[in-house]
């Protein structure tokens, strides 16, 4: 996921982007957006079958609340994603670039592109610092948490999500982010902020807390399928979304100055976007299959174990352990009982010659 805080203007201004003087520009924006939309699909797929299972057929607990929120903001994100780079696609090369109503459309398409990529990365925010907390303060944590605080904070979130991307797209439009207006500037230090200066702190310090909490326990057993989720969505987030914030802020303050390098930042932007949605539901099923050696695993099966609560896996290593040492045990009186009889016999049959 990525933010494109410029609305409409920066594609926009693909206007005054004279086509036939850098032919091969056009030619790898179209590429670019063709890969994304390609991209997209694939994290539809995967994110529509998390959805699915983890509503309908899996048993809900307060982690599998956010992981439904994020599939449904990434789902967001990418099916408008998609769209977007059509649009752009047919800006750059289609035969009716300014169709009627293009600008409000777009503006349509960019909010509810921005409300996605906003809600989910407070979506990763929130499910982060639950379980940072979780290891932090596990007493407290089991005795105040609120039951209904997962469904609360989705709520808050969505709401917090849908704010940001109406404020960004209609609180700063074309001709104010052009003239970098006190409300527009106001708008973008407002997003940079929460994006930067609060979300970013806050996932890195969980994730550090995650790793922390897996070195200690990976001695004795295996980590938490849960942790190492966390940290791979945090980790992919990071990488593919948050150095974009800071091109973008540099972008307004016209520190990029170039239309080509704009535009390039652009669809980049959109594709890392897409890489960190598709790449969620991937994880989940990769995570969910570790340490299990039964080839065939059913979707609900591999997506249960992603999911399942820490308290839940320690039982489930115990009764594992359980019955590997009853196992050896039954063996092990198996191999007595054996020793014992041909003992027996021996002894009988040794009886039997002295006769």
């Amino acid at each position: 996921m990525a933010s494109n805080d410029t609305n409409t203007t920066q594609f926009n201004d693909t206007n005054n982007f004279d086509k036939s003087h850098a032919p091969n520009s056009v030619i790898h924006y179209s590429i670019t957006a063709a890969v994304a939309m390609g991209l997209c699909l694939i994290g539809i797929v995967g994110n529509i079958i998390v959805f699915w299972y983890l509503f309908f057929r899996i048993p809900r607990t307060k982690y599998t609340v956010y992981i439904i929120n994020l599939a449904a903001a990434d789902l967001l994100l990418l099916t408008f994603a998609a769209i977007l780079m059509m649009v752009n696609i047919n800006t750059l090369v289609g035969s009716n670039p300014d169709f009627e109503g293009i600008v409000v459309f777009y503006t349509f398409l960019q909010s509810i592109y921005d409300l996605s990529l906003y809600s989910g990365m407070y979506f990763l925010t929130a499910i982060s610092m639950e379980r940072c907390i979780s290891v932090l303060f596990p007493l407290w944590y089991r005795s105040h948490r609120p039951k209904t605080l997962s469904v609360t904070m989705c709520i808050c979130l969505w709401i917090l999500g849908c704010s940001e991307s109406l404020t960004v797209n209609l609180a700063c439009p074309d001709n104010d982010f052009r003239n970098q207006t006190e409300v527009c500037t106001g708008v973008q230090i407002m997003r940079f902020t929460l994006s930067i200066c609060i979300c970013l702190p806050l996932m890195i310090l969980s994730s550090v807390t995650l790793l922390i909490a897996i070195k200690k326990t990976f001695r004795n057993r295996y980590p938490s399928r849960l942790y190492i989720i966390i940290i791979a969505a945090v980790f992919i987030f990071i990488l593919s979304v948050i150095p974009f914030n800071f091109l973008w802020f540099l972008m307004y303050f016209r520190l990029l100055p170039s239309i080509q390098d704009t535009l390039g930042l652009y669809f980049v932007s959109i594709l890392t976007a897409a890489l960190s949605s598709t790449a969620n539901p991937y994880i989940y099923f990769i995570v969910g299959r570790l340490w299990k050696q039964k080839s065939s695993q059913s979707i609900r099966d591999v997506l249960h174990r992603a999911f399942k609560a820490q308290e839940d896996e320690k039982e489930e290593i115990k009764c594992e352990k359980e019955n590997t040492s009853s196992s050896n045990n039954s063996n092990a009186r198996n191999s007595t009982s054996s020793d014992s009889h041909r003992t027996d016999n021996s002894n009988y049959t040794n009886t039997e010659n002295i006769l």
